[in-house]
């Protein structure tokens, strides 16, 4: 069953602890286990002046700081705590592993602190997958919220899991459940968690250079699943997700319960006549169905968000959230910025910002919500082929407009498979080419066309992330409109 839970601060005092990491959650969980009296030592192979006043700071509270050495594990260590990036083959892990020390994430730390020292351990909602994570979780405690639970969406985004736990923000005090994103990272290091209810949204390849394999990657993503207590939720039109239900270790009477966009069974929630129905979470799941809510309460309607709504909604039906919290919690519910957000409408054409597309399964799923497009995308590929995504969106593309480091290997795979669609490659990798492509896509859409930046890349080669693409690509479009007033 993984690692035992420790639910006592003194069980931590005197314990020797390596956090591996200088980031958010390295800091916060390195500050917390101090605080309940561990001897914490903090390493991370960067020495940047960003890092040195990092490392400040926490020398100010006494906890030692270890720059420009990621390798050594420090001598006398009980535990290593990992950030969730780091290979499992590094250095520092493999030097654990030879000393029989063991190797978590901030995620397993507050899985085993929550219910500290008698406090109410709140339950954890878990949601994971290639794409959709973030906005899956965010409808799910927009909805628990509907219902009039005291909720919070937390995880992979947003405060650190711990200082949630610990209620080291007067904010997160007295909570009634957690809304949880978990990345396949952070999903490998926290053997322990078992969560009320978790989702698996879909897989597709991506941290293969992280995880080794597809296999490994998608075993760190059923990790999820396990000791769940009453559903495990898994998308119907993705068998892979489905079979890491079948794999799982769960709790007596745990149900598995499908999600799809197409007319539900028994033990699934889907979609009829526009509707988003449960046949899952009713009295008599062979023979009733319970409107939820209907497709126009979900912003935007494009069919993964729709799938998005319905996990969320699993999720939310799992722990007893009524049919109307479901419909008032997707109606509230407004999307992150650069996740098919539409930025204007000039001279007829659609222009969408979908930035945070940063892989080919991400991408398919954005040009799939639109019949007439032309595209913007490049950047770094991360080792993917774009075959299939090509193949699959050829019928929709007016054209193509690509930029950054590895736009040939999507020039090559439009040249295969979609030879007719008129392309234009800017050989170009700084952040200047971004309203080069708005003016360039500008000029092959039509009246009734989306002009979508869905890169299928990630932005690093000529942006700080995504968020600076997606924001210079409004900027650029909405040069298009003050240019036509």
């Amino acid at each position: 069953m993984g690692s035992q839970e420790v639910t006592t601060a003194s069980a931590w005092q005197g314990k020797n602890i390596t956090v591996a990491g200088l980031g958010v959650s390295g800091i916060s969980a390195a500050r917390a286990l101090a605080g309940l009296g561990a001897s914490v030592t903090v390493v991370d192979g960067g020495d940047s002046p960003a890092h040195r006043e990092r490392a400040a700071s926490l020398r100010e509270q006494g906890i030692p700081v270890r720059l420009a050495d990621a390798e050594t594990l420090p001598d006398g260590t009980d535990l290593v705590v990992t950030s969730p990036g780091w290979k499992p083959g590094s250095a520092l892990f493999l030097a654990a592993a030879e000393a029989g020390v063991d190797v978590v994430g901030d995620v397993e730390i507050a899985w085993r602190l929550r219910g500290l020292d008698g406090r109410k351990a709140v339950p954890w909602l878990a949601v994971t997958g290639t794409n959709g994570k973030t906005t899956t979780t965010r409808m799910l405690a927009s909805i628990l919220a509907a219902a009039g639970l005291r909720t919070a969406a937390v995880g992979n985004i947003g405060t650190p899991i711990v200082d949630v736990v610990l209620e080291n923000d007067d904010a997160y005090a007295g909570l009634d459940v957690l809304a949880v994103e978990l990345s396949s990272y952070q999903l490998h290091w926290a053997p322990s968690l078992r969560a009320h209810s978790a989702a698996v949204l879909n897989l597709a390849p991506d941290h293969l250079d992280w995880h080794g394999s597809m296999e490994a990657y998608a075993a760190d993503k059923g990790r999820v699943y396990e000791g769940n207590r009453v559903a495990c939720v898994y998308n119907v039109a993705d068998k892979a997700t489905e079979d890491l239900v079948r794999r799982a270790d769960v709790e007596e009477g745990c149900r598995a319960v499908g999600f799809t966009l197409g007319t539900p069974g028994p033990s699934q929630l889907g979609v009829v006549d526009g509707i988003l129905v449960d046949r899952a979470f009713v009295e008599d799941r062979h023979k009733q169905a319970q409107e939820l809510a209907e497709i126009a309460d979900v912003d935007p309607p494009a069919p993964h968000n729709i799938a998005n709504a319905l996990a969320a909604a699993a999720l939310a039906r799992a722990f007893g959230v009524p049919a109307t919290a479901v419909r008032d919690g997707l109606r509230a519910f407004r999307p992150d910025a650069h996740r098919i957000e539409h930025v204007a409408d000039v001279d007829g054409v659609a222009y969408v910002d979908d930035s945070k597309a940063t892989n080919t399964h991400a991408a398919e799923a954005s040009l799939a919500a639109y019949e007439s497009i032309v595209w913007i995308a490049g950047g770094l590929a991360k080792g993917a082929t774009f075959d299939e995504l090509v193949a699959r969106s050829a019928k929709r593309l007016r054209g193509v407009v690509l930029f950054g480091a590895d736009r040939a290997i999507i020039r090559e795979a439009l040249t295969r498979h979609a030879p007719e669609v008129p392309v234009v490659d800017l050989d170009r990798t700084d952040t200047g080419a971004m309203p080069a492509a708005v003016q360039e896509a500008t000029r092959l859409a039509r009246a009734g066309d989306t002009v979508l930046l869905a890169p299928a890349c990630a932005s690093m080669d000529m942006f700080a992330n995504y968020n600076q693409r997606g924001d210079m690509f409004a900027e650029a479009v909405r040069g298009l409109g003050a240019a036509g007033a």
